[in-house]
């Protein structure tokens, strides 16, 4: 089981860059596809980006393609969410989770395919 522990978040100027990162043990991190989702207040969780358990596929959600890239370090264990140009619609509590099935070749964006994920970090940002 992977557990997870996000931080980097803050508050920025729209326009400003951020870099979230998400830490995780377990012996079998390297197995598992990795997500980043966010929620607003009074929303939905909502998908953000998505990398493959080996960090050659990504994929991201359509409000965040050309700002945001997702990317993964295996022998640190480490998940990265590189955040560029930010706007005041990004501003939400920041996840990351882990994909429930190993090995997954195709780069899931279901939420319901991932784990709960960790604590998460706030971002906001201001116009």
């Amino acid at each position: 089981q992977v557990q997870l522990v996000e931080s980097g978040g803050g508050l920025v100027q729209a326009g400003d860059s951020l870099r979230l990162s998400c830490a995780a043990s377990g012996r079998t991190f390297s197995r598992y596809g990795m997500g980043w989702f966010r929620q607003a207040p009074g929303k939905e969780r909502e998908f953000v980006a998505a990398i493959n358990w080996s960090g050659d596929r990504t994929r991201s959600a359509d409000s965040v393609k050309g700002r945001f890239t997702i990317s993964r370090d295996n022998a640190k264990k480490m998940v990265y969410l590189q955040m560029n140009s930010l706007k005041p619609d990004d501003t939400a509590v920041y996840y990351c989770a882990a994909d429930l099935t190993p090995l997954r070749v195709v780069v899931t964006t279901k939420g319901a395919d991932f784990g709960s994920g960790g604590q998460g970090t706030q971002v906001t940002v201001s116009s």
